[in-house]
């Protein structure tokens, strides 16, 4: 009998060739269900590949919207998508569906949260594209204590990095980073740039990764990391990276999804501002380091107590930092708004 293009073995035809995945890893694909943190550049490119790939069920998270600058390396959107203000999950799982109609895909609008991360990352595989490293290490403390493969992965300016972690068998990631970075600490998209191939370099790395453990490939231990811009590729080995005294996979506390180390966010009522109260431990860089990296996206006034920036976009958004770690984000009254601005600038 003939395969028409459109059924399953023609629409795979050219990956199942591939002798580590044939029709058996196909069907592993078809059978799986995994959850995108994130539509950024990183989740919807890696997104698009899954479910190219055949991956039986995608989930996509993300709690904000679709803007014009995101165009430029956020491959599931379009112009019509910014002008509508649609949010990146439901756009994303819009176009997803045109893509590959054989699978189910779900677009969730939401930040996730303490409260809600053990009930939407319950899947086979968790890909992170998130944009600030507290949900990062709430998404590991998640993976860790359900036992579920998840797949970091990071891209400022021309730099990635990815790595699979695989609880019980390779380090986790606050195994090789014990503390999240400061606030303000770590370079953003928003505040150094970054190239759209990179993000994709890093996301397809992702992707590659995330079809050889659903099939069963045997995955190394390591981080893969690359400078586009060099042309430096190399992988980091952890092969003793695993830590037994490592306060998430090692003792087993839990630290981010127990709240103990979860912000808070507070609308002001009638100042249409939102207060974040950082997580417990952490703290800011020093306000003056702060200042030299936002002078890039806004105007920045500095003095002994806190820092004041005036965005240029979005416009009529302002950013408070004060010496004690409090944030208060002026221009805005929802918190997963506010939120999403403090990551977009500050990490």
């Amino acid at each position: 009998m003939e395969v028409t293009s459109d059924s399953p073995s023609g629409r795979y035809a050219r990956q199942t060739l591939l002798p580590w995945i044939g029709e058996q890893g196909q069907q592993k694909l078809a059978s799986v269900r995994v959850v995108v943190v994130g539509c950024g550049a990183l989740g919807t490119t890696a997104a698009e590949q899954l479910a190219r790939a055949g991956v039986g069920h995608l989930t996509l998270i993300d709690r904000d919207i679709v803007e014009l600058s995101n165009l430029q390396r956020q491959v599931l959107f379009d112009e019509e998508d910014a002008r509508a203000n649609l949010p990146k999950a439901v756009a994303g799982e819009r176009r997803l569906r045109r893509i590959n109609s054989n699978i189910q895909i779900q677009g969730i609008v939401t930040d996730v949260n303490q409260e809600n991360a053990q009930e939407l990352l319950h899947a086979d595989l968790i890909l992170d594209g998130t944009d600030n490293a507290e949900t990062r290490y709430l998404i590991n403390d998640v993976a860790v204590k359900q036992g579920l493969p998840w797949i970091y992965a990071g891209c400022v300016g021309t730099e990635g990095r990815v790595m699979a972690v695989m609880p019980g068998r390779t380090a986790c990631l606050r195994c090789l980073f014990p503390q999240a970075p400061r606030i303000g600490e770590m370079e953003t998209c928003d505040t150094a740039g970054v190239l759209g191939p990179a993000a994709s370099v890093a996301a397809s790395i992702q992707a590659g990764l995330a079809i050889r453990m659903i099939v069963g490939d045997e995955i190394e231990a390591g981080m893969i990391c690359f400078d586009l811009k060099s042309g430096r590729l190399n992988r980091i080995a952890q092969n003793e990276g695993k830590r037994d005294d490592c306060p998430c996979c090692g003792r087993r506390e839990f630290e981010f999804l127990n709240n103990r180390n979860g912000s808070r966010a507070v609308s002001l009522c009638g100042r249409n501002s939102v207060q974040i109260r950082p997580a417990s431990g952490s703290s800011v860089a020093a306000l003056s380091a702060i200042k030299k990296r936002l002078e890039s996206v806004g105007t920045v006034e500095l003095n002994q107590f806190l820092l004041r920036c005036s965005l240029r976009d979005p416009e009529g958004v302002s950013l408070t930092v004060f010496t004690d770690g409090r944030l208060m984000v002026h221009g805005v009254n929802e918190a997963k708004r506010a939120r999403s601005i403090i990551a977009r600038y500050l990490g």
